[in-house]
């Protein structure tokens, strides 16, 4: 799987776009035919709760463009939960790939 890595007005660290590239490398176990990963990391305006940090990622599968957005206090929690979100729709999605086919 092609991903791309965007960081939004900051340089992200080669450690954190590693453990994102390692995270989303995990959802080819629950389908296989993902074709590419589009991650987006920013930082918000979010007054004093400091959950500032926000990761979007779009998958690129066949039928349907998955996608899902998550704050968190870090770059690699937000980026676990945003995982744990399209793991689920990848799960939801599957099914409908194989009837389609």
């Amino acid at each position: 799987m092609n991903v791309n890595v965007h960081s939004i007005h900051f340089d992200a660290d080669h450690k954190l776009v590693a453990f994102i590239r390692e995270k989303l490398e995990k959802l080819t176990l629950f389908h296989d035919n993902i074709l590419a990963g589009e991650v987006f990391l920013r930082l918000a305006h979010d007054g004093e709760k400091r959950e500032n940090k926000v990761v979007e990622i779009k998958l690129s599968v066949p039928g349907n463009d998955l996608f899902a957005k998550r704050q968190g206090k870090s770059f690699e929690e937000a980026a676990i939960n945003t995982v744990e979100a399209l793991r689920s729709q990848v799960e939801r999605n599957k099914p409908r790939l194989r009837e389609a086919s």
